[in-house]
């Protein structure tokens, strides 16, 4: 069963970083596309970066130049750098893993999702 495990989440100050890590299985990472949600409060959830099994990656338009998806197979995570955050970044962040072609997906094509690590940016 695959599982995606988040943590590094936090109450930061608008301006700070902070890095969040997905840990899952190396079959898990050889097998799936990895990627990043968040969900806002009374928002739906929307794509913020995606990693695919090949490498390439993609980024929302809102978090490109500021955040920075990686994939550490050694340790058999998925990282999500943040810089530069914003209040408009606070949000549940969600790991996800998905099988589908293309570049930025929609929630409907997520196969796996991890439970979320909250991310609360103060201005």
């Amino acid at each position: 069963q695959v599982q995606l495990v988040e943590s590094g989440g936090g109450l930061v100050q608008a301006g700070d970083s902070l890095t969040l890590s997905c840990a899952t299985s190396r079959r898990t990472l050889i097998d799936y596309h990895m990627g990043w949600f968040r969900q806002a409060p009374g928002k739906e959830r929307e794509f913020v970066a995606r990693i695919r099994r090949s490498g390439g990656i993609f980024y929302s338009d809102p978090v490109l130049g500021r955040f920075t998806i990686s994939r550490d197979t050694a340790k058999s995570t998925v990282n999500l750098q943040m810089n530069s955050l914003k209040p408009d970044d606070t949000a549940v962040y969600y790991c996800t893993a998905d099988v589908t072609a293309g570049g930025i997906i929609s929630s409907n094509n997520v196969r796996i999702w991890g439970k979320g690590t909250p991310v609360t940016v103060s201005s």
